[in-house]
């Protein structure tokens, strides 16, 4: 298994067990169609949360800062996060996830739900985990 599937698979297992330590009821882990995937499907207080997770390891290409923890840096200085890895199109890639899932399930398309980002960084041992609520809206 390649380094990047071994770390993203690591994550997901640690943003599982998070929120399920939260009071999260996982539906689906990996849900996925032709048109992609979804890490974590959870559901909490009647809201349903699409959850991305988004694993940065210290020994991946862009090293940590060494001088305090926080966020990983690039070769020009600029702060890098795991979060920083979804753009425009992976955004609208995981609203329409969402509305198949629901399709897929028989829910209704207004159930609440929304699209969640868990964070998880790893370095020397330690995990830093980020929950990024209702990080992308809607707009049509």
């Amino acid at each position: 298994m390649a380094r990047n599937k071994q770390t993203g698979s690591l994550g997901e297992k640690i943003a599982e067990r998070y929120l399920e330590k939260r009071g999260y009821k996982v539906l689906a882990k990996n849900w996925q169609n032709k048109w992609g995937e979804i890490d974590i499907v959870a559901e909490k207080n009647k809201v349903i949360h699409f959850v991305e997770v988004k694993t940065l390891h210290s020994a991946q290409a862009k090293p940590f800062r060494s001088a305090s923890p926080g966020p990983a840096w690039d070769k020009q200085g600029e702060a890098f996060l795991p979060e920083d890895e979804i753009g425009q199109k992976k955004k609208k890639q995981l609203l329409k996830m969402a509305q198949i899932y629901l399709s897929a399930n028989r829910l209704r398309l207004n159930t609440p739900c929304q699209i969640d980002i868990l964070a998880v960084e790893l370095k020397n041992g330690q995990t830093k985990i980020r929950h990024l609520e209702n990080v992308i809206e809607d707009n049509g």
